[in-house]
């Protein structure tokens, strides 16, 4: 999971659990996310990459560097 590209479905925030759709095993797949800066937000429709996961189904992601 760490290092894969997503894009955000649901605003992540302080404070907020967000959500992401991350393609996996063939599909895409729903998570809820929390930025890894506490103090960022990250927009719907905005491609992340996960940093860190949680199972089985918490990640804490950050802005892509590419999209």
């Amino acid at each position: 999971m760490i290092g894969k590209e997503g894009r955000v479905t649901g605003r992540i925030g302080p404070g907020l659990v967000g959500e992401v759709m991350i393609p996996i095993r063939g599909g895409s797949e729903a998570f809820y996310a929390h930025p890894v800066d506490p103090r960022e937000e990250i927009t719907v429709g905005s491609i992340i990459v996960v940093v860190e996961y949680h199972p089985p189904r918490t990640v804490y992601v950050a802005h892509a560097l590419s999209s």
